[in-house]
């Protein structure tokens, strides 16, 4: 008899890391719903400042249920193991995470976990940027740019696709993370492996803030993924 699978709830920033951990999980955990912590007055993501309906709209895609949870950044422990401590009643016994190599953020999630009773995984973890982009690619997810640090990148890269061409002429600069760790840039996932429709964006502007750039999105729609 196969082994059953325990159920996870994935961590979610609606970006590729995110996306392709969930990947890669979904081989080993039943994943049955995605985590989004969000701003207190709740419209928008609390990481990558993503509007909450477009988060909603990428779970449609995906079809799966997401949680959204409103914090600061003062109460965000609190309010991230309170809300995995309720995943917990109702099933739920492993988190999975798109952390790549800052020590830090394991040990937060892993003790986060840990305390709230749950496992924590990171599939991703410590593996090569290029490698982890070529993977992202080739398993046919797309996602967009939806923020940049301007100090390396600037507006002119908002909406660009993640492809060949995007990974190719990062790989030239030594000033960036080529995944973004450092937040040169974040992602919005819109179609991929694990979704079911696609996400396709309808209405979007550049706002320029003094340290990023972000491509705002205010109107999107959830489509048939191109067969």
């Amino acid at each position: 008899m196969e082994k059953s699978k325990l159920k996870a709830f994935v961590s979610w920033s609606g970006g590729k890391d995110a996306a392709l951990s969930c990947h890669r999980a979904m081989k080993d955990y039943e994943v049955t719903c995605l985590l989004n912590m969000v701003s207190e007055a709740g419209v928008t993501s609390r990481a990558h400042g993503v509007r909450t309906d477009v988060l909603r709209m990428q779970a449609e895609a995906m079809a799966l249920p997401i949680i959204q949870r409103r914090t600061s950044w003062e109460t965000y422990e609190r309010e991230f193991k309170a809300a995995v401590s309720l995943l917990k009643e109702e099933g739920i016994e492993a988190g999975i995470f798109g952390d790549i190599d800052l020590a830090e953020h394991r040990e937060w999630v892993e003790r986060v976990c840990r305390e709230a009773g749950v496992s924590a995984a990171l599939p991703i973890w410590e593996e090569k940027r290029g490698s982890l982009l070529e993977e992202f690619i080739h398993e046919g997810f797309e996602a967009l740019v939806i923020s940049v640090r301007n100090d390396v990148l600037g507006p002119e890269w908002l909406g660009r696709v993640i492809d060949e061409r995007f990974v190719a002429e990062l790989s030239q600069r030594s000033d960036v993370d080529l995944s973004g760790e450092n937040g040169e840039y974040h992602t919005l996932v819109v179609s991929g492996p694990i979704f079911k429709k696609k996400v396709r964006v309808v209405q979007s502007e550049t706002v320029v803030q003094d340290e990023r750039s972000i491509l705002d999105i205010t109107a999107c729609e959830v489509v048939e993924r191109d067969v």
